[in-house]
């Protein structure tokens, strides 16, 4: 870590002082799936927030940290329009925001995020998305959906639940119709995919090899 932020970032062109780096760095793991709040990161390093935007577009375009845009659908109601951040490694992710082991982590409040992080990010190569196809959505009604892939013409939703036995949800009925998805797969850690309603699947993280049609 300390070699990242004293030899990687800088070269990557993110200057400044180490422990700014390193504060930096610790914010946005605490943002990890979350709708990126640049004003507010601005604020706490006394930057400007165009410099705070120009650091984030620099460690996404190094691949160390992930970016979803907001996906705007033709509907009353009110999006967000901000993007969502994960950072790629979920190893890094757990190392700082002080996660040792196994253990800990399901013990943290870190671990849902931590599996939408890791799990997006399988979705992600299986499907081989460019940047340009991923999506999320939401709307200030509380209705959301994880990932949205529009690769090929087609939408594909997928949701990340820390649960080897998810259920189908009200935000989940309602991407489904707002969106016109041809398939929602709600991603898990459980050992099976079956079908959950009309459309709507729990896709097993463990067999996505075989049960998720590239």
């Amino acid at each position: 870590m300390d070699t990242f932020v004293r030899r990687d970032l800088p070269d990557l062109g993110v200057r400044a002082a180490p422990v700014t780096l390193q504060r930096l760095w610790t914010m946005l793991a605490h943002q990890h799936g979350q709708v990126l709040n640049t004003a507010a990161l601005a604020r706490a390093f006394d930057l400007k927030e165009a410099t705070v935007r120009r650091y984030v577009d620099l460690l996404v375009g190094a691949f160390v940290l992930t970016r979803l845009q907001p996906w705007h659908a033709n509907t009353s109601k009110r999006q967000v329009k901000r993007p969502k951040l994960y950072l790629t490694d979920t190893g890094l992710l757990h190392a700082l925001v002080r996660v040792a082991d196994r253990h800990t982590l399901f013990a943290h409040p870190v671990a849902g995020v931590s599996w939408e992080g890791f799990a997006l990010r399988q979705i992600l190569d299986h499907l081989d998305v460019h940047p340009a196809d991923r999506w999320f959505w939401a709307t200030h009604g509380g209705a959301e959906l994880d990932l949205l892939v529009t690769k090929g013409g087609r939408r594909r939703g997928f949701e990340f639940k820390l649960s080897s036995t998810p259920k189908v949800t009200r935000s989940m009925r309602s991407a489904w119709q707002d969106l016109g998805l041809e398939v929602l797969d709600v991603v898990h850690p459980g050992p099976e995919t079956w079908q959950l309603s009309d459309g709507i699947r729990a896709l097993s993280l463990q067999r996505l090899a075989a049960d998720l049609d590239p």
